[in-house]
């Protein structure tokens, strides 16, 4: 758990899924984002995952990223439990056809229930998405986002340069 008040929550359904999680956690650290982390499956815990997503807006969590492999029914779940914005990702998992169950059982929501869907174990991408969710309104995360993507353009012109240096 970080020491900022906490504003996302990610859960997954599996302490298996923390490789791939991981990532969200990272770039959330690196923006300055309060986090929690916990482990909710929608298969075997349904009573913690009912509970988990009615009382998330209370305890202050503002977007919850929500990871699972396999049928991967834990983000829209959530999704039709509480009004919070819900970013699921995929996992590619032991159990998982190449990832494309997880992917569609995500992306595949009915009308009313939506739920944002990054691609194939790309917690990062979530973990941005939602830093950017909450910048709309934290005006020092939405400054940390400024600085993150200068850096990514940064990186990118740097890295051109040295190509065009080696004079092919």
């Amino acid at each position: 758990m970080s020491t900022q008040s906490i504003q996302v929550g990610i859960i997954m359904g599996s302490k298996s899924d923390l490789p791939v999680m991981q990532d969200a956690v990272e770039v959330l650290k690196e923006l300055g984002v309060g986090f929690e982390v916990t482990i909710v499956s929608a298969h075997r815990t349904p009573h913690r995952m009912f509970s988990y997503a009615e009382e998330a807006a209370s305890r202050g969590i503002k977007v919850i990223i929500a990871g699972a492999g396999g049928a991967a029914h834990l983000p829209g779940m959530v999704a039709s439990i509480t009004h919070l914005p819900v970013i699921g990702v995929p996992v590619k998992s032991s159990n998982s056809i190449d990832g494309w169950d997880s992917v569609l059982s995500i992306l595949q929501m009915p009308n009313g229930i939506p739920v944002a869907t990054v691609a194939l174990n790309a917690a990062k991408n979530a973990g941005i998405l939602a830093a950017q969710i909450i910048g709309t309104f934290d005006e020092t995360i939405g400054e940390n986002l400024l600085s993150f993507k200068k850096g990514l353009k940064e990186k990118v012109e740097e890295t051109a340069s040295e190509v065009e240096a080696m004079n092919f």
